[in-house]
This record gives C-alpha cells, structure tokens and sequence, in this order.
C-alpha cells in the first residue's frame, strides 16, 4: 500500500512538472528600458491614468508573461486584443520575461 502512495505522488509530481507554465526568468532593468512602449497606455511604472488600460505594476509575473505570450500568439482576445498583438508581435520570450520582471516587481 505505501509503494502504491510513493508510485501516485510521484507520478502526480511529474505531471504537474509537464503541465504548470513555466516561471517567468526575466531581468527588472531590461524590462524597464524594454518598457517605453508600453507606458503610453498603462504607465511609465504600469499604473494606468487611463481606466481603459489595466494596471500592471505588482501583478504576477508568471501571469503577465504568460498574458503577454497569449496576445503574442493571438489567443487572447477581446477588449484592446488586437493593439496588444500589433505591440507583442516582434517581442522575443526574453523580452516578454524581462517587461512581466519589471512590472511585477513594481508597487501596485
């Protein structure tokens, strides 16, 4: 009965290895000068004076990456969808992990 408990959660360690999203490994300050771009819209430090734009500045960076590669590959869409795919379009995953560092790591 133990061996079978060991057996299950190592196979449901593996599994969620395979599944979760990879962390977000990006640099704060590439992020920062990689950020120009995006402070029209929501802020020089990702808070937004606009409310048509999100804030940025301390949401999850595994979260913002992974939105920011979602609009990339044109999966996420709806609202400003199609402005977020023209400006992510020529990001590499580098600087998607660097820009999701940088606002993250920002106070809200």
């Amino acid at each position: 009965m133990h061996v079978i408990k060991k057996s299950a959660l190592g196979l449901a360690l593996a599994w969620m290895s395979i599944t979760l999203p990879a962390m977000a490994e990006g640099n704060i300050a590439n992020g920062q000068a990689k950020s120009a771009s995006c402070a029209a819209c929501h802020g020089a430090t990702g808070k937004a004076s606009n409310t048509l734009y999100p804030n940025l500045a301390g949401q999850n960076e595994a979260y913002l990456a992974l939105a920011l590669q979602d609009y990339k590959k044109g999966s996420r869409t709806g609202g400003q969808a199609g402005i977020m795919q023209a400006f992510t379009s020529a990001l590499s995953k580098q600087d998607i992990d660097d820009l999701a560092a940088y606002y993250a790591a920002q106070k809200p």
